[in-house]
């Protein structure tokens, strides 16, 4: 239904920044959700962040106040902005897409590695 790419992740040092994206191949104004998973190593997949269509936003308690989701409609885009990274957040994160009650579209995801 919809195509998801990730991109901007890497390796950075604790108290660093990364800035994650992911490109849609059609317009995502019509997804009431979209937002970011990750999964650590032996972890169960976690929420970390998510927008609705009325640009309302949650996160997940751990990355409050230091995680930012952020969408470009033009560019069907969504983003997420992640300052002071910890080590605990070292993951796969995984964009995802949903439009009402269909079943959500996911990308590969991107690894992303926080050094202590």
């Amino acid at each position: 239904q919809v195509q998801l790419v990730e991109s901007g992740g890497g390796l950075v040092q604790a108290g660093g920044s990364l800035t994650l994206s992911c490109a849609a191949s059609r317009s995502i104004v019509s997804f009431n959700d979209m937002g970011w998973y990750r999964q650590a190593p032996g972890k169960q997949r976690e929420l970390v962040a998510s927008t609705g269509r009325g640009d309302s936003t949650n996160y997940a308690e751990p990355v409050k106040g230091r995680f930012t989701i952020s969408k470009d409609n033009a560019k069907n885009t969504v983003y997420l902005q992640m300052n002071n990274l910890k080590p605990e957040d070292t993951g796969v994160y995984y964009c995802f897409a949903q439009r009402f009650t269909m079943a959500r579209s996911w990308g590969q995801g991107t690894q992303v590695t926080v050094s202590s």
